[in-house]
């Protein structure tokens, strides 16, 4: 087949947490292509994984068999305006798909605070940003089209296959390769952003009137202190206000890539100063406003490497998750060195959306790479699930399928589509077998 390569290769994901090798990498020119390399390793009792641009901290797209590579995927670019429809390769990237929207006059309605993942993993794992009106980036998807484990080209929407479209918006890859997206548009939009320091009581406190009055909000805590920086984003008329570059330049790219890496680094190599640490990072982070791009206002620079935990939980659980969060971080027998991030979400209708059937507050918890971790991951992960918390299928976590099958009440419905669309597994791993089931 066109596009494949025979030798075994190494992978790794952002994170380098997740690593191994492949027996082949197939890079598919085409759907055809791809349904052609699907049925081959069917007949051949294999097994594909495709991996995106690697951001996931779990061993999702890890593949010990065949890995399957989109960028080479030719699939034909649609943008209608008159609708704010955008049809694209699922192999495009976010920050790709922002630049196309731009030309076009439109945007995404929402997204994360990275844009390097392509729209297949985007979408696969339930990214999501933040704003209580909103849901996932899932909750965009119009159509798919998507080759299944028989081979077949198969078009979802609300009128074609709808229940393979409501398995499928978030399926961790498990239903077939995407291979074209059709996703609902906004007309380009400009954001106010504020940021500023604050107690994080004093947040707690008045938490519905900041989220009920904004259109996006999220806030950090920095651990061993009570202090959180919060950022608020709002639509504004006009770009009237632009972060000047030198001060982008000092707050995004120095202070929060250059400087707090080396405070990590120190914090690793003297964990007894971590503390002090995170009460200079609370206070070096002073209040700004500035106006913006909506995705340049979303998104930012992410260079110092970590490995994160994150769960959508009921956004009613949030006081009491952080108050018991607050007490696992003191009492680790090691340091944390990164802030906890909190961000909100809308309850939407994809059946292993985190966001199924509720309004969510996530809560993600960070460590920097070659620190210790888990015992604060599992901590935190029995807390969370105890309030009745979803874990990101993006991020780490350690459920399995019987657990996440009472988490998801639409479980047992993705797997009987699981069951119709690939019968014989050829999308599996073992970790989708650890989080799914055989």
């Amino acid at each position: 087949m066109a596009g494949t390569a025979s030798l075994t290769a190494k992978w790794s994901n952002w994170a380098g947490n997740q690593r191994g090798s492949a027996t082949a990498i197939l890079r598919p020119g085409s759907p055809t292509e791809v349904a052609e390399a699907v049925r081959s390793v069917a007949a051949d009792g294999g097994r594909i994984r495709v991996t995106g641009s690697g951001h996931s901290f779990t061993a999702v797209a890890l593949a010990d068999d065949r890995r399957m590579e989109l960028s080479e995927l030719d699939s034909t670019v649609s943008v209608d305006v008159a609708h704010r429809l955008v049809t694209v390769p699922a192999g495009m990237t976010l920050h790709a798909l922002n630049g196309l929207l731009a030309r076009h006059g439109l945007a995404l309605p929402n997204l994360g605070d990275i844009d390097a993942q392509t729209v297949a993993g985007a979408i696969s794992t339930g990214t999501h940003g933040t704003g209580a009106g909103y849901g996932c980036l899932s909750t965009f998807v119009e159509a798919i089209t998507l080759v299944t484990g028989t081979g077949e080209v198969l078009r979802c929407s609300a009128d074609e296959n709808p229940d393979v479209l409501a398995a499928a918006r978030v399926s961790l890859g498990a239903l077939g390769v995407l291979v074209e997206v059709t996703l609902r548009c906004v007309d380009a939009f400009v954001l106010h952003a504020h940021e500023r320091p604050a107690e994080m009581a004093d947040v707690l406190g008045d938490l519905p009137t900041l989220i009920g009055g904004h259109d996006h909000v999220e806030f950090y805590w920095f651990p061993y202190t009570s202090r959180v920086q919060v950022k608020t984003n709002d639509r504004v008329p006009a770009n009237d206000r632009p972060l000047p570059r030198w001060r982008g330049w000092l707050d995004d790219d120095f202070l929060s890539n250059t400087v707090f890496a080396g405070a990590c680094r120190l914090g690793r190599a003297m964990p007894a100063l971590a503390p002090g640490i995170s009460a200079v990072s609370a206070r070096a982070l002073t209040e700004r406003h500035y106006t913006g791009r909506s995705d340049r206002v979303f998104c930012t620079p992410r260079r110092v490497r970590f490995v994160e935990m994150e769960y959508g939980l009921p956004r009613e659980a949030l006081p009491e998750a952080l108050a018991a969060l607050r007490r696992i971080v003191d009492g680790l027998p090691f340091k944390v060195l990164f802030p906890v991030e909190v961000r909100f979400t809308a309850a939407d209708d994809i059946w292993l959306s985190h966001g199924y059937g509720r309004d969510n507050a996530y809560i993600a918890v960070h460590q920097y790479v070659g620190m210790p971790y888990e015992p604060y991951f599992q901590a935190f992960e029995k807390v969370a699930a105890e309030l009745g918390g979803r874990p990101h299928w993006g991020k780490l976590h350690y459920r399995d399928a019987a657990s996440l099958a009472d988490a998801y009440p639409r479980f047992a419905d993705f797997q009987a589509v699981r069951d119709r669309l690939d019968p014989h597994r050829v999308f599996t791993n073992p970790h989708l077998t650890h989080v799914l089931g055989v």
